[in-house]
């Protein structure tokens, strides 16, 4: 190994997110979980430094699109010459994929608004924008000023997808939204995603029924509109998928805007 390309790993607390870092700041960086590109571009990385975006991403329009976050062309990638490539969980890029890149790696994986916090810092380094990293945590805690005490914590259901219908648990970034505004999420399988019948659904009695519309539940008929869901009396609340269910800088307003809702309806005079 050449010494002007020196490597050094580091593990943050949690274990979320594993780095690999040349001794150099990165200059050519591809990114392949979106919800990471806002940050990135908000931390000051000039657009001609990232070569490489996934085809969704909307953030760096001028780069390469190098295919899906689970399926990226490596070959495409590695031809781009990165010096760090940003990545999200090891089931979505394996370190079998990462081995194959001649390039620093950053796992982006955050599960709570504290991981985000700790994953925006860490990146900070990487690119040697600590003071642009620190800057943006404090504005991120600052918009969660906004939250509101509620006279009761409300319990939710948050649906993923209506067919088959898929809630999110424990494990997405969408039960820590939802614990940070203030409510309960009523599913606590230790997944991300979580397969539920309606009976069961109706069984809880959530006083919150969220379901997003997005990719992964394009044009859901409103759930009080389902026969299965007739009984269904909880409150029923649209959101966007891009906003709620990305563990990005969109999840720090996803939750004052979620307690707003709550607030507003828990304190309605009966």
């Amino acid at each position: 190994m050449s010494t002007h390309r020196v490597l050094t790993g580091f593990l943050l607390a949690l274990g979320f997110v594993l780095v690999l870092v040349h001794s150099v700041w990165a200059r050519r960086i591809v990114i392949l979980y979106a919800a990471a590109s806002p940050i990135v571009k908000a931390l000051g990385v000039p657009e001609d430094e990232v070569v490489g975006v996934t085809r969704t991403d909307q953030v760096f329009p001028r780069a390469t699109k190098v295919g899906s976050h689970l399926r990226p062309n490596l070959e495409l990638i590695r031809a781009l010459s990165p010096d760090l490539v940003i990545v999200g969980s090891k089931k979505a890029f394996p370190d079998s994929a990462a081995e194959r890149l001649k390039a620093a790696i950053f796992r982006y994986d955050p599960r709570t608004l504290k991981e985000i916090l700790e994953a925006i810092e860490a990146l900070g380094r990487v690119l040697g924008r600590e003071e642009a990293a620190r800057n943006l945590v404090v504005e991120l805690k600052a918009e969660l000023a906004a939250l509101k005490p509620l006279p009761r914590r409300p319990n939710v259901i948050y649906e993923v997808s209506s067919l088959p219908l898929k809630v999110a648990g424990r494990r997405s970034i969408v039960n820590d939204i939802i614990r940070v505004a203030g409510g309960r999420n009523l599913v606590t399988a230790e997944k991300k995603h979580v397969l539920l019948s309606p009976e069961a659904v109706l069984a809880l009695n959530p006083d919150f029924y969220l379901y997003q519309v997005g990719p992964m539940n394009r044009n859901p008929v409103s759930p009080k509109k389902r026969p299965y869901f007739k009984g269904l009396e909880s409150r029923v609340i649209r959101v966007d998928e891009h906003e709620f269910a990305r563990p990005g800088l969109n999840a720090f307003s996803a939750a004052v805007k979620l307690n707003r809702i709550f607030f507003e309806t828990l304190n309605q005079r009966p």
